[in-house]
């Protein structure tokens, strides 16, 4: 029996105990369940840091559903020039943000909204659309799973969102400035607890979760937006108070705040790994609508769930079962739940319990 953190689960795993929402009132999960992709997700979701698991054998890759040319949808559009462009960008811009707001938290620079934005407002530009920008990020495979690019990607989810929401130029600029942002405490948590291979002692979990006062702390003299500002310090509060550090409701969180805090989630279940691909949007999707519209502010969540699903409209995808289609229409009343064309049959999932779509290809 080994402990291992959420974001390094396999598939096939088996769980060694049952675990629990981090307030100890609901179990997710039960000891001996064989880890799943919607398992993963769902810990992300709840913010469990890591688990015990089971003993067992290497885990044997599933079989990639391939196209005619030989290989995935994510594979060529890896090997793409439009890919290449977009990942020599956002690793420019990850590198730019990680020089600049080290030299700003250590005191040795000032903080220069305009360079610090003008990257970010690069990668949303040369003509990429939003849901492109979504399948880049969702195919983009990094050398580290660092703050610095969970920052930029929370950046350009948060910008999308606050479009979705209609929100005027002024408040997708705060918005797009509160992603980017949110997140610096954890650059002022020790470095041996952010990369800490192995479990978290209770006290170190406790110093992780000290991140939202840290960054707040850190800007709260810097000329920035007060909404900014909140977003660090609110972006893990939820709606129904069962958040943290200050266990706020609803009315009590700010406006950007929320937004991130769907963001910052679905990033969290969605990035890809080095040791495994990335979780389908379809399973993150199914959280957010089993689980969180209590947690998140209705209205940003249908926003951002509606957008979300049609992007993926006509898209080629594999179910759980190993059957191959294209989404064709999407259902209103259960977003991640479309209806696939599968041949000349037509699979509605939500006629279907149990299936679900595993990937897209």
């Amino acid at each position: 029996m080994k402990r291992v953190l959420t974001k390094k689960l396999l598939p096939g795993m088996i769980l060694a105990n049952d675990v629990l929402t981090p307030d100890s009132k609901t179990k997710l999960i039960d000891k001996g369940s064989v880890i799943s992709e919607k398992d993963i997700a769902r810990l992300a979701f709840h913010s469990i840091l890591d688990v015990l698991i089971e003993d067992a054998p290497q885990q044997e890759e599933a079989p990639k559903a391939v196209s005619d040319t030989g290989l995935t949808y994510s594979e060529r559009l890896r090997n793409s020039e439009t890919f290449q462009e977009f990942k020599h960008d956002f690793e420019e811009c990850s590198s730019k943000f990680e020089h600049t707001i080290g030299d700003i938290l250590r005191g040795n620079k000032d903080l220069d909204l305009d360079e610090m934005m003008s990257p970010i407002y690069s990668l949303l530009g040369k003509g990429r659309t939003m849901g492109g920008i979504f399948d880049m990020l969702h195919n983009l495979r990094l050398y580290d799973d660092a703050t610095y690019t969970h920052c930029i990607n929370v950046a350009l989810i948060t910008n999308i969102l606050a479009q979705w929401l209609k929100w005027s130029p002024e408040e997708i600029e705060t918005a797009t400035q509160a992603g980017l942002f949110h997140d610096i405490g954890k650059l002022l948590i020790p470095g041996s607890i952010i990369t800490k291979p192995g479990a978290l002692t209770d006290a170190e979990y406790v110093v992780v979760k000290t991140h939202p006062q840290k960054g707040y702390e850190a800007m709260k003299n810097m000329n920035i937006s007060a909404h900014v500002k909140n977003a660090a310090l609110m972006h893990h509060e939820r709606c129904d108070g069962t958040g943290y550090p200050l266990r706020l409701r609803g009315p009590q969180i700010d406006k950007f705040a929320k937004a991130v805090a769907i963001a910052d989630v679905y990033d969290a279940m969605t990035s890809a790994r080095y040791y495994r691909g990335p979780i389908c949007p379809f399973i993150a999707i199914s959280m957010f609508e089993d689980e969180g519209f209590q947690k998140y502010d209705p209205e940003m969540i249908m926003a951002f769930l509606h957008n979300i699903v049609n992007t993926y409209l006509l898209n080629t995808v594999r179910l759980n079962t190993g059957e191959v289609g294209e989404i064709i229409f999407v259902n209103s009343a259960s977003l991640s739940k479309p209806t696939i064309k599968v041949g000349n049959d037509y699979i509605d999932l939500t006629k279907c319990p149990g299936v679900y779509i595993q990937e897209i290809i």
